[in-house]
């Protein structure tokens, strides 16, 4: 089967105590350890991928918020990121982004990638990502 490709605008970066204002989309979500230093954002590590018919509310009520925060040091904070894709292709495009970046707190996908192979291109807000990667099942590990 042909290779299916994914374009990816990446909107952020919101920062922890302004998750409220991230917009309402259907799409993937990153989440990172971050400082933030008056004008600018220091990006420590990308710690979850995850995926949802409406990321702010994925977010606002994540039932891992507690395992995120014990990635986060004094003085850092989480933020997120946040793009757009479609409902029918959301997990498809998750699994890609956890199969190629291996999140520590993603369980699922982090070994195997059990879709056709899968071209993903993010533009935008790509801090920590791989911008152009491909996969696909060949790349399972037994």
């Amino acid at each position: 089967m042909a290779t299916q490709i994914f374009n990816i605008k990446i909107q952020g970066y919101w920062r922890d105590k302004d998750k409220k204002s991230i917009p309402e989309h259907s799409g993937v979500y990153f989440v990172y350890v971050a400082k933030y230093n008056a004008d600018k954002v220091i990006f420590f590590k990308l710690i979850y991928i995850g995926e949802s018919e409406n990321v702010r509310n994925r977010i606002i009520k994540h039932e891992k918020n507690s395992e995120w925060l014990q990635y986060v040091h004094q003085g850092n904070e989480l933020c997120f990121s946040t793009g757009y894709v479609q409902g029918s292709d959301r997990e498809r495009v998750e699994a890609a982004y956890i199969f190629k970046h291996k999140p520590p707190i993603n369980k699922e996908y982090v070994d195997i990638f059990p879709f056709d192979k899968s071209t993903v291109i993010s533009t935008g807000k790509t801090i920590l990502l791989n911008t152009n990667f491909t996969v696909d099942s060949s790349f399972l590990i037994h």
